[in-house]
């Protein structure tokens, strides 16, 4: 258990809270690329309420949601060359916030500016940078660069802390009973005969070692032995806001993005490889909202995404951690939060947190280790996926599906 202060000190993400301060240090997604066009959209992030704007040349921009002047919104505003001008009387901002042009007055005025973050682009998603200069890179993860892919974004909102979302992704016995045993208990009370088999294996062993970017997880199933991907590769949590999951040609980020202390904007980044496969290059990467509640109102617990939203959210806006019992089995969790107290040390001392990306050479690919035999199951791992996770709501599952099949019709082939 946390103490109260404790818990504040590393749920809390506004401006000069301590984790805030820490997660700042990281380039943050704020919106997909496919979003941001001709006119500029709201969003709001680790209690900023901020505009991204693309400008006439193409250019991603992220500024205070205010102007200077009359603090009008820059909702209402136009994307021009080389910024966004106030629709309320003109003022011009470039992309460092700076005020460039005030067409009502005689002279400009030099200390007129708002705030403005560094925005970057990278594999279809917006990133902004909202620490202390001088900024680290932008890391290049391999998901977000490969070629020979297809992708898709999954997002949703939901309505708790972010830090939640993040200590489920070290709490591996929770798959047999929330992805296993329980899927199948809703599947059979509400009429269908499918029951799946793959989530509901205990775990005889789990492990966690830490490593340049968050921490690898590894698990021996029932069955199963050390000699298995699944231990010996295992997939990391890529602190602080990451993780990475998948097998069978499906990669997935699990993206956990603090909008504010209570709600996270929860992206799955998706990416499809199959191998020999040269799908055409896509031009726009589809982002779809994965829905968490039907239409009476209800979460929807269907499915692996949905379920864990529902025990996320069910421990409250933010969980009191002065109020939990934690057992052997959660090292996991003390992993995490020991790592999360290190790095609030280190930016404290003024040094980089884990993770930090520097190096131009180190920055072209990042490679994440991943497991390629996912639970022993290659081909049922990915049928499961499709049926019973968000990438079921994929506009292109169909062009997805078709990509594996033709690559598998090839292998077939070539093994005669």
């Amino acid at each position: 258990m946390l103490s109260t202060e404790e818990n504040e000190r590393l749920t809390r993400v506004g401006p000069g809270t301590p984790t805030g301060e820490l997660l700042r240090r990281y380039w943050m997604p704020i919106a997909t690329s496919a979003e941001i066009g001709p006119r500029p959209v709201k969003k709001r992030l680790m209690c900023e309420d901020l505009i991204v704007f693309r400008d006439g040349n193409g250019k991603v921009g992220v500024v205070d949601r205010q102007c200077a002047h009359r603090r009008a919104d820059l909702s209402v505003a136009i994307c021009e060359k080389n910024g966004i001008r106030c629709g309320y009387h003109g003022w011009l901002y470039s992309h460092d916030g700076q005020c460039i042009e005030q067409p009502a007055e005689s002279r400009l005025n030099p200390q007129a500016r708002i705030k403005a973050y560094p925005a970057e682009e990278l594999g279809g998603l917006v990133f902004t940078y909202m620490g202390p200069k001088p900024a680290p890179l932008l890391p290049r993860f391999d998901l977000y660069v490969w070629d020979n892919v297809l992708r898709d974004i999954g997002h949703a909102m939901v309505d708790c802390n972010w830090l939640q979302a993040m200590e489920n992704s070290v709490d591996p016995h929770h798959v047999q009973w929330l992805h296993g045993h329980l899927l199948n208990y809703w599947l059979s009370t509400g009429g269908s005969t499918e029951q799946t088999g793959l989530f509901t294996r205990k775990n005889v062993k789990i492990g966690f070692d830490p490593f340049e970017y968050g921490i690898i997880k590894r698990r021996v199933l029932e069955g199963r032995t050390e000699e298995d991907d699944d231990w010996k590769i295992g997939h990391p949590v890529v602190f602080p806001i990451t993780l990475l999951v998948g097998g069978a040609g499906i990669h997935q980020l699990q993206i956990r993005v603090p909008i504010d202390d209570t709600n996270t904007w929860h992206i799955w980044y998706n990416v499809y490889r199959a191998e020999g496969a040269k799908p055409a290059k896509q031009t726009i990467i589809p982002s779809y909202e994965v829905p968490l509640f039907d239409a009476k109102g209800e979460r929807i617990v269907d499915f692996i995404d949905g379920q864990d939203v529902a025990v996320w959210a069910g421990q409250g806006p933010i969980a009191d951690r002065s109020k939990e019992m934690l057992a052997s089995s959660d090292v996991g969790i003390v992993m995490l939060r020991r790592m999360h107290k290190e790095q609030l040390e280190r930016i404290a001392a003024g040094l980089d947190p884990i993770g930090t990306v520097r190096d131009p050479a180190v920055n072209r690919c990042i490679e994440l280790p991943i497991e390629h035999n996912k639970l022993g199951e290659t081909a049922m791992f990915r049928s499961e996926l499709f049926k019973h996770q968000a990438i079921r709501h994929s506009p292109i599952v169909a062009e997805i599906n078709a990509m594996f099949d033709a690559a598998e019709r090839d292998d077939l082939v070539t093994a005669k």
